[in-house]
């Protein structure tokens, strides 16, 4: 898929501020600092349309992007940093679950896991929900970048253990743009 036209939409915290457009929408989900913005900006091919910052928490709505007038892109909110207050965690997590339940545009969850870590009960919740309500989930590894390729294959399969998956439900990627080929890819497939 080549990417022509990149359209920052709108930032939304609530359902009656999402765009109207039904066009196809792919949602970028995951803890604080995994990777989300830096994903997305390396997918496009834009070095600063989604906002990076080097503390984690810069993404607080859920940012709206098109791309080549067809297809959505979601930011959404990271959630589970120690750093930030209980209320502001929980508002993060009912944000993604509304929008979770009720965008009907919304195809498939790219939900975003650092290599370094395991995955807890806010993926699970958030992979279940989102099955729960026959969108597909696809697992994109952070971070490979800062690990050895022995530490990623390691990684990679302990994902899988937790989650239950098989080891081609997860894409490991990357600053480098490891991965991007195969992200663009899925979405392709799933605006067929």
């Amino acid at each position: 898929m080549k990417i022509n036209k990149v359209q920052f939409i709108t930032s939304a915290t609530t359902p009656n501020h999402y765009p109207k457009y039904s066009i196809p929408e792919f949602a970028f989900i995951g803890r604080s600092n995994v990777g989300k913005s830096s994903l997305l900006n390396t997918i496009l091919g834009r070095k600063n349309i989604a906002k990076t910052g080097s503390k984690p928490g810069v993404t607080q709505t859920i940012n709206f992007y098109c791309i080549n007038d067809a297809i959505s892109l979601a930011d959404c909110p990271g959630f589970g940093y120690a750093k930030i207050a209980q209320s502001k965690r929980r508002e993060f997590i009912t944000m993604i679950d509304h929008y979770i339940n009720i965008r009907s545009s919304l195809k498939l969850v790219f939900l975003l896991i650092d290599i370094r870590r395991e995955p807890d009960e806010h993926e699970i919740n958030i992979i279940n929900k989102s099955l729960n309500k026959n969108i597909n989930v696809m697992i994109v590894a952070t971070k490979c970048d800062k690990v050895s390729k022995n530490e990623i294959n390691a990684g990679v399969k302990k994902i899988c253990t937790i989650l239950n998956l098989h080891p081609e439900s997860v894409i490991p990627s990357s600053k480098t743009g490891m991965g991007k080929n195969i992200i663009l890819s899925v979405i392709s497939e799933h605006c067929q």
